[in-house]
């Protein structure tokens, strides 16, 4: 069950807010053993793994053009209908991101602009072990289709039956993603940020995963391969006060803790006999809750806190920068103007986390472990690369002469000098 906290001083914020993370020392060091194997063996060492965590009979890592088809006849119309008005709400959401180049004269004669071009070789890893994230992938192939990404490809690991979920192959046929390979973990990580002879390099890779996947993203990025976020274990935060409904902010708080052991939740109020209502209401709401088992071990690193004042709230809430942030408060608006660090907000009873999670618009794939503080979610941003241009004529190189010659000689950089005046000598 959840611990109620009373008052915890300032001090002691720090280790409250440490996340429920294994020996990291031991996990850097798998990983790395991990991806020099699969960077030396490629596929090799990659069906090797997926024998050993996932399915031992895997023989193949890509999965058929025929099999992604024909995961269309095996989900219901139910599932599809669905999916299409959560891709309307996110791709609307998404478009109104999009920049167009503006051409800015910054003095006579010296034009600037800068240009989004699509990132071309994507990577997403797909979480598919004891929850198949399709949702996932839809938040990660609308913003990379808006962009114009060239080419995506799509690693997920097989279930238990050695099959990708028909969900989440339904999604790939539903975005015209062909390139689909049944792997996962640090090797799936591996593979696409190495290549192998079955699975390309890409230039970027995108996904949440445990902490093997996020070490390994974070390892990967040291050698030149980019990655959208260090996004690890899901997270959330409540603030909530009496005028909230506890059974509503239980059903947040399981919402967050099913999606595995090592997921973390907060409760903060100001009111003690609050926090025991929503305890009471967490037990009776887990008595029938299918992951029951995963989100009771979830619960036993997570809390709720009573603090004296609001201005202790928003304190705590930036310092921890959690991943999602729920406010459910009569006064929201002072709370709103406040937060600095969170990956993604929701304001109000009617405003679950899971709205976000699937179809209200907003991605969900977001900075966790305290990311918050330098990362935002992922967007349409996350896709692009902005190059930068300018034209300048002869009037305007003038202008600036004396600026760049005196500057470059400061700097002892006399080439640089030389370039300009070499243009403009009588």
């Amino acid at each position: 069950m959840i611990n109620i906290l009373l008052y915890p001083d300032k001090k002691e914020w720090a280790n409250i807010c440490k996340r429920p993370n294994s020996n990291k020392s031991d996990i850097e060091t798998k990983v790395k053993e991990i991806l020099e194997e699969v960077k030396k063996y490629g596929d090799a060492a990659v069906l090797r793994y997926t024998k050993m965590f996932d399915y031992p009979d895997t023989s193949s890592l890509q999965v058929s053009k025929e099999i992604i088809e024909n995961s269309s006849t095996k989900v219901s119309d139910t599932f599809k209908k669905s999916v299409e008005i959560a891709i309307q709400n996110i791709e609307k959401f998404h478009r109104s991101q999009r920049q167009c180049a503006t051409k800015i004269e910054i003095m006579p004669g010296i034009v600037c602009w800068r240009k989004q071009v699509p990132i071309e070789k994507v990577g997403f890893y797909i979480p598919g072990g004891t929850a198949p994230l399709f949702s996932t992938l839809i938040m990660l192939a609308i913003p990379a289709k808006i962009a114009g990404c060239k080419d995506i490809i799509v690693c997920t690991p097989p279930q238990k039956d050695g099959k990708i979920a028909n969900e989440i192959l339904y999604i790939c046929h539903r975005f015209s993603i062909e390139n689909v390979f049944s792997c996962g973990g640090a090797q799936a990580i591996g593979a696409m940020a190495y290549g192998t002879s079955t699975i390309p390099a890409v230039y970027k890779i995108f996904g949440p995963g445990n902490q093997y996947v996020t070490e390994a993203k974070l390892q990967v990025q040291k050698e030149g391969v980019s990655i959208d976020m260090p996004a690890g274990p899901s997270e959330v935060l409540i603030i909530a006060d009496e005028s909230a409904n506890p059974s509503y902010i239980a059903a947040d708080l399981l919402a967050q803790a099913e999606h595995g052991t090592d997921s973390q939740v907060f409760l903060i109020s100001k009111s003690q006999a609050f926090c025991e209502k929503v305890q009471y209401e967490i037990s009776q709401q887990l008595v029938t809750l299918p992951r029951r088992e995963i989100a009771q071990q979830s619960l036993k690193h997570s809390k709720a806190i009573v603090f004296a004042s609001d201005e202790d709230i928003i304190d705590f809430v930036n310092k921890y920068a959690p991943e999602h942030l729920i406010i459910n408060v009569q006064n929201t608006t002072w709370f709103e103007e406040r937060i600095i660090n969170a990956g993604s907000v929701f304001i109000g009873e009617y405003t679950p986390e899971s709205a976000g999670d699937y179809a209200s618009g907003t991605n969900h794939v977001l900075p966790t472990n305290g990311y918050a503080k330098s990362y935002s979610g992922v967007s349409l941003d996350s896709f692009v690369k902005n190059i930068t241009f300018q034209t300048i004529t002869k009037t305007g190189l003038e202008t600036l002469q004396n600026t760049i010659t005196t500057m470059a000689r400061l700097e002892s950089l006399e080439a640089h000098a030389r370039a300009v005046e070499i243009r403009l000598k009588k």
